[in-house]
Protein backbone atom coordinates (compact mmCIF):
# COMPACT_ATOMS: atom_id res chain seq x y z
CA UNK A 1 0.00 0.00 0.00
CA UNK A 2 1.65 3.06 -1.08
CA UNK A 3 2.31 6.08 1.56
CA UNK A 4 1.06 9.49 -0.16
CA UNK A 5 1.07 13.29 0.86
CA UNK A 6 -2.41 14.96 0.85
CA UNK A 7 -1.78 17.54 -1.77
CA UNK A 8 -1.06 14.29 -4.13
CA UNK A 9 -4.25 12.58 -3.81
CA UNK A 10 -5.47 13.58 -7.30
CA UNK A 11 -3.72 11.09 -8.57
CA UNK A 12 -4.43 8.59 -6.30
CA UNK A 13 -8.63 9.25 -6.87
CA UNK A 14 -9.98 5.54 -6.40
CA UNK A 15 -7.09 4.23 -4.45
CA UNK A 16 -6.47 2.34 -1.21
CA UNK A 17 -3.71 4.50 0.72
CA UNK A 18 -2.04 5.61 3.73
CA UNK A 19 -1.28 9.34 4.86
CA UNK A 20 -0.05 10.59 7.56
CA UNK A 21 -1.43 13.70 9.51
CA UNK A 22 -2.12 15.48 12.18
CA UNK A 23 -5.84 16.26 13.53
CA UNK A 24 -5.99 19.59 12.69
CA UNK A 25 -10.33 19.48 13.82
CA UNK A 26 -12.96 16.78 14.33
CA UNK A 27 -16.96 16.80 14.71
CA UNK A 28 -19.20 13.65 14.66
CA UNK A 29 -23.04 13.14 14.06
CA UNK A 30 -23.41 9.90 16.01
CA UNK A 31 -22.78 7.61 12.41
CA UNK A 32 -20.48 9.40 10.55
CA UNK A 33 -16.80 11.60 12.18
CA UNK A 34 -15.27 13.88 10.29
CA UNK A 35 -11.65 14.97 10.57
CA UNK A 36 -9.71 17.44 9.28
CA UNK A 37 -6.72 16.48 8.14
CA UNK A 38 -3.18 17.95 7.50
CA UNK A 39 -0.02 16.91 6.61
CA UNK A 40 2.03 19.93 5.87
CA UNK A 41 0.82 20.02 2.22
CA UNK A 42 -2.71 20.55 2.34
CA UNK A 43 -5.80 20.23 4.31
CA UNK A 44 -8.79 17.51 3.52
CA UNK A 45 -11.28 15.64 4.95
CA UNK A 46 -12.06 12.15 6.28
CA UNK A 47 -14.67 10.69 6.81
CA UNK A 48 -15.39 7.98 8.64
CA UNK A 49 -18.64 5.96 8.56
CA UNK A 50 -19.42 3.70 11.27
CA UNK A 51 -20.95 0.98 9.03
CA UNK A 52 -18.11 0.43 6.98
CA UNK A 53 -15.15 0.37 9.74
CA UNK A 54 -14.66 -2.20 13.26
CA UNK A 55 -16.32 -0.70 16.42
CA UNK A 56 -12.52 -0.09 17.76
CA UNK A 57 -11.98 2.07 14.58
CA UNK A 58 -14.72 4.03 15.12
CA UNK A 59 -14.32 4.97 18.36
CA UNK A 60 -10.71 5.67 17.46
CA UNK A 61 -12.02 8.42 15.32
CA UNK A 62 -14.40 10.02 17.74
CA UNK A 63 -11.99 10.44 20.67
CA UNK A 64 -9.09 11.80 18.71
CA UNK A 65 -7.49 14.85 20.56
CA UNK A 66 -6.62 17.96 18.43
CA UNK A 67 -3.34 17.85 16.93
CA UNK A 68 -2.68 13.94 17.56
CA UNK A 69 -0.69 12.68 14.52
CA UNK A 70 -2.65 9.50 13.36
CA UNK A 71 -2.05 7.25 10.04
CA UNK A 72 -4.59 7.31 7.90
CA UNK A 73 -5.99 4.32 5.57
CA UNK A 74 -8.63 4.88 3.16
CA UNK A 75 -9.86 5.49 -0.22
CA UNK A 76 -9.30 8.77 -2.00
CA UNK A 77 -12.23 9.84 -3.44
CA UNK A 78 -13.25 13.39 -5.77
CA UNK A 79 -15.37 15.70 -3.11
CA UNK A 80 -16.47 18.87 -5.21
CA UNK A 81 -18.15 20.10 -2.27
CA UNK A 82 -14.38 21.17 -0.25
CA UNK A 83 -11.85 23.52 -1.54
CA UNK A 84 -9.79 20.98 -1.78
CA UNK A 85 -11.76 18.58 -4.34
CA UNK A 86 -10.86 15.21 -2.25
CA UNK A 87 -11.37 13.46 0.67
CA UNK A 88 -10.38 10.05 2.27
CA UNK A 89 -12.86 7.43 3.25
CA UNK A 90 -11.03 6.39 6.03
CA UNK A 91 -11.37 2.23 6.90
CA UNK A 92 -8.21 2.22 9.59
CA UNK A 93 -6.59 4.94 11.68
CA UNK A 94 -3.02 4.20 13.71
CA UNK A 95 -2.66 6.67 17.12
CA UNK A 96 1.74 7.87 15.65
CA UNK A 97 1.77 10.57 18.48
CA UNK A 98 -0.71 11.43 21.19
CA UNK A 99 -1.55 15.12 22.09
CA UNK A 100 -3.49 16.45 24.89
CA UNK A 101 -4.84 20.25 26.09
CA UNK A 102 -3.22 21.82 22.54
CA UNK A 103 -3.44 25.16 23.12
CA UNK A 104 -4.46 26.71 20.66
CA UNK A 105 -8.61 25.87 19.73
CA UNK A 106 -11.02 27.01 16.72
CA UNK A 107 -12.24 29.88 19.27
CA UNK A 108 -10.48 33.26 19.10
CA UNK A 109 -6.83 33.94 20.85
CA UNK A 110 -5.27 37.15 21.12
CA UNK A 111 -2.15 37.92 19.12
CA UNK A 112 0.06 37.81 22.16
CA UNK A 113 -1.29 34.59 23.04
CA UNK A 114 -0.98 33.45 19.80
CA UNK A 115 2.82 34.73 19.32
CA UNK A 116 3.12 33.44 22.90
CA UNK A 117 2.66 30.04 20.98
CA UNK A 118 4.39 30.35 17.08
CA UNK A 119 5.63 26.98 17.51
CA UNK A 120 2.46 25.68 17.26
CA UNK A 121 0.26 28.90 15.42
CA UNK A 122 2.06 27.65 12.81
CA UNK A 123 0.44 24.44 12.24
CA UNK A 124 -3.44 26.64 12.06
CA UNK A 125 -4.39 26.52 7.96
CA UNK A 126 -3.94 30.34 7.74
CA UNK A 127 -0.40 30.42 8.96
CA UNK A 128 0.30 27.30 6.80
CA UNK A 129 -1.45 29.27 3.98
CA UNK A 130 1.20 32.18 4.20
CA UNK A 131 4.53 29.77 4.88
CA UNK A 132 3.38 27.85 1.40
CA UNK A 133 2.92 31.17 -0.04
CA UNK A 134 6.22 32.32 1.23
CA UNK A 135 7.91 29.19 -0.08
CA UNK A 136 6.52 29.86 -3.51
CA UNK A 137 8.15 33.11 -3.61
CA UNK A 138 11.63 31.55 -2.92
CA UNK A 139 11.32 29.17 -5.22
CA UNK A 140 10.07 31.84 -8.02
CA UNK A 141 13.17 34.22 -6.90
CA UNK A 142 15.71 31.11 -7.94
CA UNK A 143 13.57 30.58 -11.26
CA UNK A 144 13.76 34.43 -12.19
CA UNK A 145 17.75 34.99 -11.60
CA UNK A 146 18.56 30.95 -13.34
CA UNK A 147 16.75 32.33 -16.07
CA UNK A 148 18.10 35.55 -16.45
CA UNK A 149 21.41 34.43 -16.34
CA UNK A 150 22.49 35.11 -12.67
CA UNK A 151 24.78 33.58 -10.16
CA UNK A 152 23.65 33.09 -6.67
CA UNK A 153 26.32 34.95 -4.61
CA UNK A 154 26.99 34.11 -0.58
CA UNK A 155 27.43 37.53 1.12
CA UNK A 156 28.51 37.42 4.86
CA UNK A 157 26.39 37.96 7.72
CA UNK A 158 29.01 39.33 9.72
CA UNK A 159 30.27 42.57 8.86
CA UNK A 160 32.79 45.26 9.53
CA UNK A 161 31.33 48.05 8.32
CA UNK A 162 27.46 49.43 7.52
CA UNK A 163 25.71 49.44 4.26
CA UNK A 164 23.04 52.10 4.76
CA UNK A 165 22.53 53.75 8.35
CA UNK A 166 24.54 53.17 11.26
CA UNK A 167 22.46 53.76 14.03
CA UNK A 168 20.66 50.44 12.88
CA UNK A 169 22.98 48.01 13.63
CA UNK A 170 23.46 45.51 15.94
CA UNK A 171 27.08 45.39 16.98
CA UNK A 172 28.77 42.44 18.23
CA UNK A 173 32.67 41.78 19.36
CA UNK A 174 34.30 39.51 16.73
CA UNK A 175 37.43 38.14 18.64
CA UNK A 176 38.31 41.74 20.08
CA UNK A 177 37.09 44.09 17.50
CA UNK A 178 33.53 45.63 16.86
CA UNK A 179 31.60 44.03 14.38
CA UNK A 180 28.01 44.11 12.93
CA UNK A 181 25.18 42.15 11.91
CA UNK A 182 24.52 42.66 8.07
CA UNK A 183 21.98 45.29 6.90
CA UNK A 184 22.24 44.48 3.15
CA UNK A 185 24.36 42.05 1.37
CA UNK A 186 24.81 44.65 -1.06
CA UNK A 187 28.23 46.21 -0.91
CA UNK A 188 29.40 42.85 -1.27
CA UNK A 189 27.39 42.17 -3.71
CA UNK A 190 28.97 44.92 -5.90
CA UNK A 191 32.11 42.85 -5.92
CA UNK A 192 30.97 39.43 -6.98
CA UNK A 193 29.03 41.47 -9.73
CA UNK A 194 32.65 42.87 -11.09
CA UNK A 195 33.53 39.30 -10.49
CA UNK A 196 30.83 37.55 -12.34
CA UNK A 197 28.64 39.56 -13.63
CA UNK A 198 24.78 39.20 -12.59
CA UNK A 199 24.61 37.94 -8.79
CA UNK A 200 22.52 37.82 -6.31
CA UNK A 201 22.02 36.97 -3.06
CA UNK A 202 19.39 35.87 0.03
CA UNK A 203 19.98 35.47 3.38
CA UNK A 204 18.84 37.28 6.78
CA UNK A 205 19.81 40.95 7.46
CA UNK A 206 19.26 42.91 10.81
CA UNK A 207 18.14 46.08 11.16
CA UNK A 208 17.93 47.60 15.21
CA UNK A 209 15.20 50.15 14.28
CA UNK A 210 12.87 51.06 17.28
CA UNK A 211 9.98 50.37 15.29
CA UNK A 212 6.56 48.90 16.21
CA UNK A 213 4.68 49.07 13.08
CA UNK A 214 2.91 46.17 11.10
CA UNK A 215 5.82 46.24 8.14
CA UNK A 216 9.05 46.06 10.46
CA UNK A 217 10.97 43.47 11.96
CA UNK A 218 14.41 43.12 13.32
CA UNK A 219 15.88 40.10 11.55
CA UNK A 220 14.43 39.29 7.86
CA UNK A 221 14.80 38.03 4.87
CA UNK A 222 16.77 40.01 1.85
CA UNK A 223 17.51 39.48 -1.52
CA UNK A 224 19.83 41.86 -3.17
CA UNK A 225 20.37 41.84 -6.79
CA UNK A 226 23.65 43.62 -8.42
CA UNK A 227 24.70 44.02 -12.24
CA UNK A 228 27.17 45.47 -14.39
CA UNK A 229 26.73 47.54 -17.17
CA UNK A 230 23.37 48.93 -17.14
CA UNK A 231 21.48 52.13 -16.26
CA UNK A 232 18.82 53.06 -13.49
CA UNK A 233 16.33 52.91 -16.13
CA UNK A 234 17.35 49.41 -17.18
CA UNK A 235 17.46 48.08 -13.36
CA UNK A 236 13.53 49.31 -13.24
CA UNK A 237 12.76 47.04 -16.04
CA UNK A 238 14.07 44.04 -14.71
CA UNK A 239 12.83 44.84 -11.04
CA UNK A 240 9.53 45.32 -12.66
CA UNK A 241 9.79 41.76 -14.40
CA UNK A 242 11.37 39.82 -11.40
CA UNK A 243 7.59 41.17 -9.18
CA UNK A 244 5.16 40.11 -12.01
CA UNK A 245 7.46 36.50 -11.78
CA UNK A 246 6.98 36.37 -7.77
CA UNK A 247 3.57 37.14 -8.36
CA UNK A 248 2.79 34.86 -11.23
CA UNK A 249 4.91 31.93 -9.20
CA UNK A 250 1.85 32.09 -6.57
CA UNK A 251 -0.43 32.03 -8.42
CA UNK A 252 0.69 29.20 -10.47
CA UNK A 253 2.17 26.90 -7.35
CA UNK A 254 0.11 28.20 -3.87
CA UNK A 255 -3.62 29.20 -5.56
CA UNK A 256 -4.62 26.58 -2.76
CA UNK A 257 -3.23 29.00 -0.26
CA UNK A 258 -4.34 31.64 -2.04
CA UNK A 259 -7.68 30.36 -1.81
CA UNK A 260 -7.37 29.36 1.72
CA UNK A 261 -7.02 33.24 2.65
CA UNK A 262 -9.53 34.73 0.38
CA UNK A 263 -6.83 36.55 -1.68
CA UNK A 264 -8.09 38.48 -4.66
CA UNK A 265 -6.57 36.14 -7.33
CA UNK A 266 -7.73 38.77 -10.06
CA UNK A 267 -6.40 41.93 -8.51
CA UNK A 268 -2.68 39.64 -8.38
CA UNK A 269 -3.15 39.28 -12.14
CA UNK A 270 -4.21 42.74 -12.61
CA UNK A 271 -0.75 43.40 -11.19
CA UNK A 272 0.83 41.73 -13.75
CA UNK A 273 -0.81 42.56 -16.86
CA UNK A 274 -0.77 46.08 -15.88
CA UNK A 275 2.49 48.27 -16.33
CA UNK A 276 3.80 49.62 -13.09
CA UNK A 277 3.89 53.40 -12.39
CA UNK A 278 6.97 55.29 -12.13
CA UNK A 279 6.51 58.69 -10.84
CA UNK A 280 9.28 61.12 -9.41
CA UNK A 281 9.56 62.17 -6.03
CA UNK A 282 9.13 65.61 -6.80
CA UNK A 283 5.79 64.70 -8.68
CA UNK A 284 4.63 62.60 -6.29
CA UNK A 285 4.89 65.40 -3.18
CA UNK A 286 2.82 67.74 -5.62
CA UNK A 287 0.39 65.15 -6.02
CA UNK A 288 0.24 64.40 -2.24
CA UNK A 289 0.40 68.61 -1.47
CA UNK A 290 -2.71 68.66 -4.36
CA UNK A 291 -4.73 66.54 -2.68
CA UNK A 292 -4.17 66.82 1.38
CA UNK A 293 -7.44 68.30 1.58
CA UNK A 294 -9.43 66.15 -0.23
CA UNK A 295 -12.41 64.26 2.38
CA UNK A 296 -10.42 60.50 1.93
CA UNK A 297 -6.80 61.96 3.00
CA UNK A 298 -5.42 61.16 6.25
CA UNK A 299 -2.03 62.17 5.88
CA UNK A 300 0.38 65.43 7.14
CA UNK A 301 1.61 67.45 4.82
CA UNK A 302 4.84 67.34 3.42
CA UNK A 303 7.05 69.78 1.40
CA UNK A 304 9.52 69.02 -1.34
CA UNK A 305 12.77 67.36 0.58
CA UNK A 306 10.46 65.64 3.22
CA UNK A 307 10.45 61.69 3.34
CA UNK A 308 6.95 60.16 3.22
CA UNK A 309 5.80 58.36 6.22
CA UNK A 310 3.21 55.31 5.77
CA UNK A 311 0.08 57.32 4.92
CA UNK A 312 1.83 58.62 1.99
CA UNK A 313 3.20 55.95 0.58
CA UNK A 314 -0.33 54.41 1.03
CA UNK A 315 -2.13 56.95 -0.09
CA UNK A 316 -0.12 57.24 -3.36
CA UNK A 317 0.30 53.57 -4.35
CA UNK A 318 -3.87 53.66 -3.59
CA UNK A 319 -3.96 56.74 -6.54
CA UNK A 320 -2.31 54.62 -9.26
CA UNK A 321 -3.98 51.25 -8.34
CA UNK A 322 -0.79 48.98 -9.42
CA UNK A 323 2.43 48.83 -7.86
CA UNK A 324 4.40 52.16 -8.08
CA UNK A 325 8.16 53.53 -8.26
CA UNK A 326 8.95 56.40 -6.48
CA UNK A 327 11.96 57.55 -8.19
CA UNK A 328 14.93 59.99 -8.13
CA UNK A 329 14.37 60.62 -4.18
CA UNK A 330 16.67 63.38 -2.29
CA UNK A 331 20.05 62.80 -1.84
CA UNK A 332 19.74 63.85 1.83
CA UNK A 333 18.10 60.89 3.62
CA UNK A 334 19.17 58.04 1.41
CA UNK A 335 22.60 55.84 1.24
CA UNK A 336 26.10 57.25 0.42
CA UNK A 337 26.39 54.63 -2.84
CA UNK A 338 23.84 56.31 -4.94
CA UNK A 339 24.86 58.21 -8.31
CA UNK A 340 23.28 61.88 -8.23
CA UNK A 341 20.89 62.64 -11.45
CA UNK A 342 22.83 63.60 -13.73
CA UNK A 343 22.97 67.83 -13.33
CA UNK A 344 20.70 67.58 -10.37
CA UNK A 345 23.23 66.39 -7.14
CA UNK A 346 20.28 67.06 -4.36
CA UNK A 347 18.72 63.92 -6.05
CA UNK A 348 19.74 60.63 -6.75
CA UNK A 349 19.32 57.85 -9.39
CA UNK A 350 17.18 55.55 -6.91
CA UNK A 351 13.51 53.90 -6.59
CA UNK A 352 11.32 52.80 -4.15
CA UNK A 353 8.53 50.55 -5.30
CA UNK A 354 5.26 50.76 -3.58
CA UNK A 355 2.65 48.47 -3.14
CA UNK A 356 -0.86 49.04 -3.01
CA UNK A 357 -3.34 48.12 -0.70
CA UNK A 358 -1.34 50.03 1.91
CA UNK A 359 1.74 47.63 2.03
CA UNK A 360 3.92 49.92 1.49
CA UNK A 361 7.46 49.40 0.21
CA UNK A 362 8.82 46.43 -1.24
CA UNK A 363 11.69 47.17 -3.57
CA UNK A 364 14.31 49.59 -3.17
CA UNK A 365 16.97 49.83 -5.15
CA UNK A 366 19.46 52.72 -7.26
CA UNK A 367 22.30 52.83 -9.83
CA UNK A 368 25.65 53.30 -7.86
CA UNK A 369 28.68 55.83 -7.88
CA UNK A 370 31.10 54.80 -9.86
CA UNK A 371 33.58 57.69 -9.18
CA UNK A 372 36.34 57.25 -6.98
CA UNK A 373 36.86 60.47 -5.83
CA UNK A 374 33.17 60.88 -5.24
CA UNK A 375 32.46 58.25 -3.56
CA UNK A 376 35.46 58.69 -0.94
CA UNK A 377 33.91 62.06 -0.41
CA UNK A 378 30.03 61.29 0.26
CA UNK A 379 31.60 58.42 2.81
CA UNK A 380 33.42 61.49 5.00
CA UNK A 381 30.18 63.54 4.10
CA UNK A 382 28.37 60.59 5.89
CA UNK A 383 30.00 60.39 8.93
CA UNK A 384 31.76 57.23 8.17
CA UNK A 385 35.09 55.96 7.83
CA UNK A 386 37.05 55.57 4.68
CA UNK A 387 39.79 53.46 5.98
CA UNK A 388 36.72 51.01 6.79
CA UNK A 389 35.60 50.61 3.00
CA UNK A 390 38.66 50.92 1.26
CA UNK A 391 38.38 47.74 0.26
CA UNK A 392 34.69 48.91 -1.20
CA UNK A 393 36.27 51.55 -2.68
CA UNK A 394 39.06 49.43 -4.73
CA UNK A 395 36.45 48.64 -6.97
CA UNK A 396 36.27 51.89 -8.39
CA UNK A 397 39.49 51.86 -9.02
CA UNK A 398 39.75 48.89 -10.62
CA UNK A 399 37.86 48.46 -14.09
CA UNK A 400 35.00 50.59 -12.83
CA UNK A 401 32.05 50.13 -15.02
CA UNK A 402 28.18 51.67 -14.39
CA UNK A 403 26.03 49.13 -12.35
CA UNK A 404 22.89 49.20 -10.40
CA UNK A 405 20.55 47.08 -7.95
CA UNK A 406 18.07 46.96 -5.67
CA UNK A 407 16.88 44.66 -2.50
CA UNK A 408 13.67 43.06 -1.68
CA UNK A 409 12.40 42.84 1.79
CA UNK A 410 10.83 38.83 1.30
CA UNK A 411 8.16 39.26 4.04
CA UNK A 412 7.10 42.48 2.93
CA UNK A 413 6.20 40.34 -0.09
CA UNK A 414 5.00 37.36 1.26
CA UNK A 415 2.18 40.23 3.25
CA UNK A 416 1.73 41.59 0.09
CA UNK A 417 0.76 38.55 -2.29
CA UNK A 418 -0.88 37.24 0.89
CA UNK A 419 -2.91 39.72 1.83
CA UNK A 420 -2.49 39.77 5.24
CA UNK A 421 -2.63 42.26 7.67
CA UNK A 422 0.78 41.98 10.03
CA UNK A 423 4.40 41.23 8.61
CA UNK A 424 4.78 39.01 12.01
CA UNK A 425 2.95 36.25 10.31
CA UNK A 426 5.10 35.92 6.97
CA UNK A 427 8.22 34.49 8.94
CA UNK A 428 7.99 31.39 11.05
CA UNK A 429 9.62 32.85 14.15
CA UNK A 430 9.61 36.85 13.94
CA UNK A 431 12.09 38.79 15.66
CA UNK A 432 10.11 42.15 16.97
CA UNK A 433 11.33 45.19 19.14
CA UNK A 434 9.95 43.49 22.14
CA UNK A 435 10.11 39.84 20.80
CA UNK A 436 12.53 37.72 20.86
CA UNK A 437 10.82 34.36 21.65
CA UNK A 438 10.04 31.31 20.43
Amino acid sequence: MEKIRIIDSKKHVGETVQIGAWIANKRSSGKIAFLQLRDGTAFFQGIVVKAEVSEEVFETAKSLNQETAVMITGEIREDSRSKFGFEIGVTDIEIVGESKDFPITPKEHGTEFLMDNRHLWLRSSKQHAVMQIRNAIIYASYDFFAENGFIKFDSPILSGNAAENTTELFETDYFGQPAFLSQSGQLYLEAGAMALGRVFDFGPVFRAEKSKTRRHLTEFWMMDAEYPFVTHDESLDLQEAYIKALIQGVLDNAAFALDALERDTDLLQKYIDTPFKRVSYDDAITLLQEHEADEDTDYEHLEHGDDFGSPHETWISNFYGVPTFIINYPASFKAFYMKPVPGNPERVLCADLLAPEGYGEIVGGSERETDYDVLRQKIIDFGLDPKDYEWYLDLRKFGSVPHAGFGLGLERMVTFVAGTEHIREAIPFPRLLNRIEP
